[in-house]
């Protein structure tokens, strides 16, 4: 596995357990973090504000990966998300993320989440 996959996995993995030192380890000072139709930040200081999104519920989220693709400094992955919510419920997505790379870490990501509707 390339350098920049492993720390597009590190990455995830700190967000299923919510360890913002792991998480921010993989970003550049000035990353820019886009979920389209949802928000857009800039930087270390504002993304671990919403590591936890904005309305925490002391859960850590399931993320799984089930593909990543690379091309030059961009990292692809097609991912599932599982969310536990205020209210109880179980908030399910599919999620394909881009993350582009410099230096081996993440400066920026963009992030397409469809969520799925309970069967």
């Amino acid at each position: 596995m390339s350098a920049n996959k492993q720390t597009v996995r590190r990455y995830i993995d700190g967000f299923n357990t919510s360890d913002h030192a792991q998480i921010l380890a993989c970003l550049t000072d000035d990353i820019e973090w886009t979920v389209f139709g949802h928000f857009h930040i800039t930087g270390k200081q504002a993304y671990d504000a919403n590591i936890e999104g904005p309305d925490p519920v002391g859960v850590p989220p399931k993320v799984v990966i089930t593909r990543m693709v690379e091309e030059d400094d961009v990292v692809m992955a097609e991912m599932t998300l599982e969310a536990l919510q205020k209210d109880g419920s179980v908030m399910r997505a599919a999620m394909g993320e881009v993350f582009v790379m410099r230096d081996g870490l993440i400066c920026e990501r963009r992030a397409y989440v469809v969520p799925l509707e309970s069967s």
